[in-house]
């Protein structure tokens, strides 16, 4: 989910990458997904080191719950990133701030981009990604809105009549914002999508989704491959998965020539990977060469200059 301009594709000067989650620890008096922003960096795609010390680097003030859960952060063709999360489990509006330089951070903002529809129950797991094919950031999301879709049949206690489909809306300038629309529309319940562009690809883009479907047991990540970003993706696009079951919030490295999709194997308290060395025709499970910082939760991988990196505080 997940990068932009140049960026998109690799490092600007070599393998530099952060992530961007939010963690089961607590700091202060706030615990979990309510102590706001942590970053991690690597050199290789594999080995992930917590930042400033794993406090976290901005708190969250915005939202129902005021959570900074799933943020996904982009940077723009001017060096600005760009970060939306979600800040409430029930609620209709999405996090937004901007930064320089990951350190100092703007307002805060309420996105109301389910706020037309009354009967939305939520907006989770929004990412964003800057297309360079037309100069705008994509914000996409998972949302539920009753009798909108086909039921489900046999989810859990707690998903009973959650039935996501991914919804999107774009903008230039972080100002005005196309009306949100229906974007990917599968026969299943689909959260947490993030894209790559993929050079050299048969498509230029790669969507990581979670099937959250519960009967069968699916709760695993299925790839689907885009040409143009700007189309509604159609409902039948979703391949095979490639995890195993249990699994969220994945999202999508290209380090080198290989694709990573990291997700967060959240029954195991671990985070897993899976790596395609051929452009995502074939995937092996890397799961065991990987670590990350403890209670590392769903987030977004992106490249960076080294520069950045050596900024933040260790």
């Amino acid at each position: 989910m997940l990068s932009a301009g140049i960026s998109a594709v690799r490092a600007a000067d070599g393998g530099a990458y952060l992530f961007a989650y939010f963690s089961n620890n607590g700091y202060g008096d706030r615990k979990g997904e309510a102590a706001g922003l942590h970053l991690a960096y690597s050199r290789d795609g594999l080995s992930w080191t917590a930042l400033n010390g794993d406090r976290p680097f901005l708190v969250p003030e915005v939202g129902n719950d005021k959570l900074m859960r799933d943020p996904s952060i982009c940077q723009g063709p001017d060096g600005t990133f760009h970060m939306v999360w979600t800040s409430s489990w029930h609620d209709r509006i999405i996090g937004y701030a901007s930064s320089k330089d990951l350190v100092h951070w703007s307002e805060q903002r309420a996105l109301p981009v389910m706020g037309h529809e009354p009967t939305a129950r939520n907006t989770w797991a929004p990412e964003v990604t800057y297309n360079p094919d037309d100069g705008l950031f994509y914000i996409y999301w998972a949302t539920t809105i009753p009798g909108r879709h086909s039921e489900i049949s046999g989810m859990g206690e707690k998903e009973a009549g959650l039935n996501h489909r991914i919804y999107l809306t774009t903008t230039r300038d972080w100002k005005e914002f196309t009306p949100t629309r229906l974007w990917f529309n599968p026969k299943f319940s689909a959260i947490d999508a993030a894209l790559l562009r993929v050079p050299g690809g048969e498509k230029k883009w790669l969507m990581v989704v979670k099937n959250e479907n519960h009967t069968p047991v699916e709760k695993n990540i299925r790839p689907v491959w885009i040409d143009d970003l700007s189309a509604d993706i159609p409902g039948d696009a979703a391949l095979a998965p490639i995890t195993g079951n249990w699994v969220e919030g994945p999202s999508a490295l290209m380090v080198g020539g290989s694709i990573f999709v990291y997700f967060d194997c959240y029954r195991r308290g671990r985070y897993g990977a899976v790596r395609s060395d051929d452009l995502g025709r074939t995937w092996r499970d890397v799961s065991r060469e990987v670590s990350f910082p403890r209670g590392i939760r769903h987030g977004t991988a992106f490249p960076v200059s080294a520069s950045i990196i050596d900024a933040l505080p260790k």
